[in-house]
Parts: C-alpha cells; structure tokens; sequence
C-alpha cells in the first residue's frame, strides 16, 4: 500500500511523518501494495483534523476525526476506519486482499462493531428553488442536510452543513 501524507496549513515533523507511517502501514493487511492511503493532516484554529482516504481496486473508505493534536487525532481515525471496513466486510471481503479478515482487528475490539439499520424511509415533493432558498431552508428546519429541486436546471441538489459551519452543494452526476 502506497502512502502519502498531505499538509495542509501545518508541517509535519519528521516524528510525526514516522508515526503516521508506522501506524497506517498496520493496514497493509487489508489492501494492496498498489493501493493508495492518504493521509490529510489540516491544522484548523486550535484543533488538527486527520483524514484518511484508503483509494482500492475503483472503490474508497474514508474516516475523519477532529482532535487536539495529531497524535490524538491518528489513534482514533484508524479505529473509525477499520471498523467502517468490517461493517462493509461482506462487500469489501472480494475487494480487498486476500485473507485480510484472518486475523483480528488492529485497532477496535468485535464488541465494539455496530449494525446499521434502517429505520425510517421518508418521502417528500421536491421543490423548486435557487441554492440561496435551499441553504436558507436547512437553516430554518435545523437538518444537517437538504434536498432540492434546483430552479434552473431541475435536477436534484443536495445542500448540507459541514463540520466547519460552512455549507456544502452536492450535484450529482450520472455514471459513465
């Protein structure tokens, strides 16, 4: 598995780029050497954010966490990680390498996997609006996101709320 450790407004020391290695490489055992982890280390006002992205065989898994130093912040995304792989395993168990669920888990202990059920389906009329109308909607409502028909256009939109406080649009694309 091939690592790479991006920076973004920090520097990470030589220490650091060793841990991170050292500990990410542990998951070598579920992917790949052509497979690609990254590893985005983002100092955010008085905390540090580490995402890591494992790109596999057309497919990613993702985990982000938010801590008070980056050391912290690597210790928990990989547990967050790793458990997302075995929540999916009967999925991922063609896609990743071969024997990758043998052993035990690296980083979390099997009492600790939670099964995701759905719960509620809901249905609702799209409504025709602009983004500025969609974003004010989320406001209002207090949802994490909402989903609109964009006046314009007439495709489906998704605005949401991010871990910043910012907004985020979501266009989707049909697949090639």
């Amino acid at each position: 598995m091939r690592i790479e450790i991006i920076e973004k407004n920090c520097k990470a020391s030589e220490k650091l780029t060793g841990v991170v290695t050292k500990k990410v490489s542990r998951l070598e055992k579920y992917f790949d050497e052509n497979d690609l982890c990254s590893i985005y280390l983002k100092q955010e006002n008085k905390f540090v954010k580490a995402e890591l992205t494992v790109y596999y065989k057309g497919n990613m898994v993702r985990a982000e966490v938010t801590a008070e130093n980056f050391y912290d912040a690597i210790d928990e995304v990989l547990p967050k990680l790793e458990k997302q792989i075995y929540k999916h395993k009967t999925k991922l168990e063609s896609k990743l390498k071969k024997g990758a669920f043998a052993e035990k888990q690296l980083f979390f202990g099997e009492a600790e996997l939670s099964e995701s059920k759905l719960v509620k389906t809901k249905t609702f009329a799209l409504t025709p609006m602009t983004t500025e109308e969609a974003v004010e909607q989320l406001d209002l409502l207090g949802h994490s996101f909402y989903i609109f028909q964009d006046a314009e256009t007439g495709e489906v939109r998704v605005v949401y709320l991010r871990d910043s406080g910012d907004v985020g649009l979501i266009i989707p694309m049909k697949a090639k």
